[in-house]
């Protein structure tokens, strides 16, 4: 398999990537962020016409960024009921939405239990929401506009669940609504790692199909036969030392402390992770720091990083460094140079390569 999205890339260069045809299908992105998922589609050849986001300051990169024909800052549950909505909307190829996931995130079982179901406020600071029937919002506007396809990702956490109540039954009740909507779905676990993205960042993407859409085989039953749409990924992985620039870059500081803090608790301040502990997972999930080895993978990048830094090679990881462990663009405009802006940027956005490879398979599927 041919890897025709490289990690290191330039908005500038425009879209789509050269070994791609630009054939100008169209996607409306939900809960869009600064357009990771976006990027995307573009890289794949796609249209994308425009975006719904709830948090004004992620909508200024997206605008920034990408310039849509069509904006929509407001909350989806209002989005769904609109009835000004332009044609273009109701014929799209594809409407893709990454419904957010604190809810379902597995650093946050502990206490899924008491989040459940309330309302819970962003950390967009926006609108107070209850995010464990945000998937449903999006369904209700997919059935709205009943576009061709629906690509929808979120955290590996959402098939879990606590007391192994909620996980199980909600994937389920994501695939009967979808199909009430019109939908034939089927879900993947992707790895990020496997897709030419140099970061392990595990996902569930739900592919459903409108039933009377013919380019794939429709016709079947959700719970037993397997539909003819396949997702498989394995591309070689891509270490941080491909990637390391061997830059020494300045650490930031956070109010009056340093941001280079404990990784866990009994950590002593300034000690660098080892190997060891990487393999055990804890590299980048815990602490205040997002830590790389130079010979491993790096794990995932999260949106809650205070600041970078990694083992025995240089201080911290650069923006360029960051960018590409993401695949972002290196010209993004992300309108600020600290680190910690940037991370949580592209640890809330879908890496662009990554859906790039299965926009691109989606399109070129027989």
């Amino acid at each position: 398999m041919e890897n025709k999205f490289p990690y290191t890339w330039y908005l500038k260069n425009g879209y789509p990537a050269k070994a791609v045809d630009h054939h100008r299908s169209t996607v409306f992105s939900c809960f869009a962020g600064g357009g990771g998922s976006s990027m995307g589609y573009k890289l794949a050849g796609y249209d994308v016409l425009g975006y719904n986001e709830i948090d004004p300051r992620m909508a200024q990169l997206y605008d920034v960024n990408h310039n849509p024909e069509y904006s929509y800052i407001t909350p989806i549950q209002k989005l769904k009921k609109s009835k000004k909505l332009p044609s273009e909307l109701y014929n799209l190829d594809i409407l893709d939405g990454s419904p957010p996931c604190s809810t379902f995130s597995l650093a946050a079982s502990a206490v899924r239990d008491k989040y459940w179901g309330k309302k819970k406020k962003f950390r967009e600071g926006q609108v107070e929401q209850v995010l464990d029937t945000l998937f449903f919002d999006f369904i209700d506007l997919t059935a709205k506009l009943q576009p061709k396809i629906v690509v929808s990702e979120n955290v590996q956490g959402i098939t879990f669940g606590t007391a192994m109540t909620y996980g199980t039954n909600y994937v389920r009740d994501i695939h009967i609504a979808f199909d009430k909507a019109g939908y034939n779905s089927q879900h993947f676990i992707l790895d990020a790692s496997k897709m030419g993205v140099p970061q392990k960042r595990i996902r569930i993407f739900f592919i459903a199909l409108r039933k009377d859409f013919d380019k794939f085989n429709s016709k079947f039953n959700l719970f037993e036969t397997r539909p003819e749409l396949e997702l498989n990924f394995n591309f070689p992985k891509i270490t941080f030392s491909e990637i390391d620039e061997g830059t020494k870059v300045k650490r930031e500081k956070i109010g009056p402390k340093s941001a280079r803090s404990y990784i866990s608790k009994g950590t002593p301040r300034g000690r660098w992770q080892t190997e060891k502990q990487s393999n055990r997972g804890k590299v980048g999930t815990v602490g205040f720091g997002y830590t790389v080895v130079n010979n491993l993978v790096p794990n995932t990048m999260t949106g809650a990083g205070r600041t970078s830094y990694l083992n025995k090679s240089h201080n911290y990881v650069s923006n360029n460094e960051l960018s590409k462990i993401a695949s972002f663009p290196l010209d993004y405009n992300f309108e600020s140079k600290k680190s910690r802006s940037l991370q949580y940027v592209m640890g809330m956005s879908v890496p662009p390569v990554m859906m790039a490879q299965i926009s691109y398979h989606l399109f070129t599927m027989d």
